[in-house]
């Protein structure tokens, strides 16, 4: 495997949320760099489209050891490793998303939300627990944390549900939710989602909204005012994508952000840190 087969596909910039941005503290930022790029890199060699899976699990594994402290044979991996030492921090979220990238190369289907959840745990948690802890918050604000993050996750799952079929046949619906509606995996082909499709993503998406629910605390729960407007802005962006999975087709409708979209909500996260509080949400999801 050479370095061409792993360059990555996308930086940070073009990520659906702020990753390390401006509004965190400078001396935070370097850590949280580490932290994604490590992210990254496994992302893509599970999800790289030509090579065997022997081969993805066997730079996965390399990962692994260089974290641990067992090698110092990847570079990316040894770069995070080296941070977390500076900082007395534990490899712990790392080795944990490892895990969930392992699964990603094994694992095509998810019966139920609870699987989906249960991977969420792996492959979305350790990333906000891991900021919360660069930043030296609490413990307790770990749940609300959690339920941010899998959000997060499930709001990707649902805006590449086809590309990820078509291109990694990878699916991230819910299986029984499907068979539910009379739907198949084979629907994602279409250049529209039929009525069932969009009942299970509209179901996902609200079941979404109720996890977004539980993370609204966590902004206030963060000491550090630079990361609680952080998340408050995350918090915004995920309940707006939400809305727009429940009101428009990914299939066939757009359903990401166009930059002045964001720029409102920055505004919107702003004044929610002056307010102190968020408003109820509409019949839709929507913030009011």
């Amino acid at each position: 495997m050479t370095e061409a087969d792993l360059a990555p596909r996308k930086d940070h910039k073009q990520e659906n949320f702020p990753v390390a941005s401006f509004i965190i503290k400078p001396a935070h930022r370097a850590a949280i760099m580490a932290f994604y790029r490590f992210a990254r890199l496994a992302d893509d060699v599970a999800d790289h489209p030509t090579l065997p899976a022997a081969e993805r699990l066997a730079q996965l594994e390399k990962m692994r050891a260089t974290l641990a402290g067992e090698s110092d044979d990847d570079v990316t991996s040894l770069a995070l490793r080296q941070v977390l030492a500076e900082r007395g921090l534990s490899p712990a979220h790392g080795l944990e998303l490892l895990a969930a990238f392992r699964q990603d190369v094994a694992k095509s289907r998810y019966a139920n939300w609870d699987e989906l959840i249960d991977y969420c745990r792996h492959s979305a948690m350790p990333v906000g627990r891991f900021v919360l802890d660069v930043h030296g918050e609490a413990r307790t604000t770990w749940p609300a944390n959690d339920a941010l993050c899998a959000a997060l996750q499930a709001i990707n799952h649902l805006q590449d549900c086809a590309k990820d079929y078509r291109e990694l046949d990878r699916v991230y619906l819910a299986g029984d939710l499907m068979a539910l509606a009379g739907t198949s995996v084979e629907a994602l082909t279409a250049p529209k989602s039929t009525p069932a499709l969009r009942s299970v993503i509209v179901e996902m998406a609200q079941r979404t909204q109720t996890l977004l629910d539980t993370a609204r605390p966590l902004a206030s729960q963060i000491k550090d005012r630079r990361l609680a407007y952080e998340v408050a802005l995350i918090q915004r962006l995920a309940e707006d994508l939400t809305a727009k999975l429940i009101a428009r087709d990914p299939l066939s409708e757009r359903v990401h952000h166009r930059p002045l979209e964001v720029l409102g909500l920055v505004i919107l996260a702003g004044k929610d840190q002056i307010a102190g509080r968020r408003p109820p949400r509409d019949s839709r999801g929507r913030a009011e």
